[in-house]
């Protein structure tokens, strides 16, 4: 079984949980997910079955959709509401209009604190390691981008907000800035990822639905269709002659000429076997093998028409 199935996690469990629950639901070992989602946190979480665990590489840096609220009037250590106050409680004293344009201040390149309570690593120990054990975190800001965050509402101590930002910046992070900015003090009090680059909420599916699926014999519905993933790559259909190239790791030619440095390989509509790279003109090589059904789909004439 191979595929990426979009998950909507619920609060409480950590992406790792997910992971290891999709296995026995699916009797798959081989599983893994594309982005770390904090445990209080809910929404989109890919996962990668079978040997398209092979294509995590390739979402390492992706953009990230979120929607949240936000909670004035004090700090957490660490930045949300799982953490232990670290400021007296303050008034909050702003209105909406000046909250909305502080947040649009934040949006661009910019220099970001993790939070001590991360995975960051400090001497190759864990920041949130250290951490638990109350020893001294001292993280360097890194560099981050922040495409979109907007205010929606404020209802109190409470701002929902929606964001939209690049990889490895961390939104508790936002959160504890805004609040220092404003003088009272915030934390990250809900999160929800509505988007992992391509993957999108409205395509989730709940851990329940993978089961009742499971048992009725229709998961394969679930899986994201293999022609939608990684959309900048143009897709090219092989036949057995290259198929069996591709399977033995050998440069091909293939009919592509869109000039794009990678594409994918599929055998029929649905069956993924390769990334290529191209080598020059129409030679590919392929840098990732990923149909375990190769032997057999070389077999089968009427697979790869």
């Amino acid at each position: 079984m191979n595929g990426v199935l979009i998950i909507d996690k619920p609060s409480g469990l950590t992406s790792h949980d997910v992971v290891n629950r999709v296995r026995r639901i699916l009797g798959q070992r081989s599983v893994g997910h594309l982005g770390t989602l904090d445990p209080s946190a809910t929404g989109v979480l890919p996962i990668v079955v079978g040997s398209f665990t092979r294509l995590a590489q390739f979402y390492t840096h992706t953009d990230k959709k979120y929607e949240g609220v936000i909670r004035f009037g004090f700090a957490t250590d660490t930045y949300d509401a799982e953490g232990e106050p670290t400021t007296p409680p303050a008034e909050v004293n702003f209105n909406f209009e000046d909250l909305r344009s502080l947040a649009a201040g934040f949006v661009g390149t910019r220099q970001q604190m993790p939070p001590p309570f991360s995975a960051k690593k400090i001497a190759g120990v864990p920041a949130y390691k250290l951490a638990r054990k109350r020893k001294p975190v001292e993280l360097k800001p890194v560099e981050v981008g922040i495409l979109e965050f907007t205010i929606l509402d404020l209802t109190g101590e409470c701002a929902s907000f929606r964001a939209h930002v690049a990889s490895g910046t961390y939104v508790r992070s936002i959160a504890h800035e805004l609040g220092q900015k404003l003088g009272c003090g915030a934390h990250l009090a809900e999160l929800r990822r509505t988007a992992v680059a391509d993957f999108k909420i409205e395509d989730a599916h709940s851990l329940e639905e993978l089961a009742a699926a499971t048992q009725q014999g229709s998961v394969g519905a679930m899986f994201v269709h293999p022609r939608k993933l990684l959309p900048h790559m143009p897709s090219v259909t092989v036949n057995e002659e290259a198929l069996g190239h591709i399977r033995d790791g050998r440069a091909v030619n293939l009919p592509d000429m869109s000039r794009a440095p990678q594409v994918k390989v599929f055998c029929n509509q649905r069956e993924l076997v390769a990334i290529a790279t191209r080598i020059a003109g129409t030679l590919f090589h392929p840098s990732i093998v990923l149909s375990v059904n190769s032997v057999s789909l070389l077999n089968n004439h009427s697979n790869c028409d």
